[in-house]
């Protein structure tokens, strides 16, 4: 089925918390450690920003419904970001800009570089770079709704649950978008399925974990997909990855977890 960009782009809005009664957080606390996963996946949605700017100096801005996409999709996360914020303001937990700043100043020349690299690469590669682009967004859009379902699964949390689900479902539109532009871009292209499977092979590892410090990344994923259970939602996203065009065999989620000590 074909995505409607203009109806995505039309029909786009921000997460709604407003009707949640987050005085339930007053009786009802998160434990410690999924606060320390929602720190996490709020300074990832938060950062989104930064690798938009990445993929703006590259082929994917040229492309009328990437860019149209990509400006939502910015925009969505960020009220992602704002969502999980509010719940760890309810435990006494600030996020602010200057934090995130920080984190990024870490990256030092790192993250200077990151839009210098992306165009370099992009301008090699040439147009197939869109078909990298779309489905390493995939893979990281059907980790970010495995996370998101898996969280509200685990802490059952009346209030945390429904909104946790709502963030889901809008990452589920953002894997439809990836994910249909990836197939037919990597069908369309045998560069593009050579080019595809050598980076994901190579580069790719969990959402935040080129960002975020080991260990967080360690708590992250084990918190969440830890035991039998988590192990088969990792082997259902590498069942979404290997079903594309050129992909075919790959494992690359369950590699990533298993170096961050992730298991069954």
């Amino acid at each position: 089925m074909a995505f409607d960009i203009d109806k995505y782009t039309a029909t786009s809005v921000n997460v709604n918390w407003s009707d949640l009664d987050f005085d339930e957080f007053k009786t009802n606390p998160l434990p410690d450690s999924t606060l320390r996963s929602l720190r996490y996946m709020c300074d990832i949605e938060y950062h989104t920003v930064c690798y938009l700017r990445d993929m703006l100096v590259t082929p994917s801005h040229k492309d009328p419904e990437v860019s149209a996409f990509m400006t939502m999709w910015n925009r969505e996360e960020f009220w992602h970001g704002e969502a999980l914020a509010e719940v760890l303001g309810a435990h006494g937990i600030t996020v602010d800009f200057d934090q995130l700043k920080a984190t990024r100043l870490k990256l030092g020349w790192k993250d200077r570089l990151d839009p210098v690299k992306q165009s370099l690469l992009g301008n090699i590669v040439g147009k197939d770079f869109i078909a990298v682009h779309m489905i390493w967004g995939a893979a990281n859009e059907w980790s970010a709704v495995a996370a998101y379902n898996r969280l509200a699964e685990l802490e059952k949390h009346p209030v945390l649950a429904v909104l946790l689900k709502r963030i889901a479902k809008q990452e589920a539109k953002h894997v439809a978008f990836y994910a249909t532009q990836a197939r037919e871009r990597l069908a369309a292209s045998k560069k593009a399925r050579v080019i595809a499977r050598f980076a994901l092979k190579k580069a790719w590892g969990p959402v935040g974990s080129s960002v975020m410090e080991p260990e967080e990344v360690t708590h992250v994923m084990g918190h969440l997909f830890a035991g039998d259970e988590g192990m088969r939602e990792i082997r259902k996203l590498d069942d979404h990855i290997s079903r594309m065009p050129g992909l075919e065999g790959l494992e690359i989620v369950e590699t990533a977890m298993k170096k961050y000590g992730v298991a069954a």
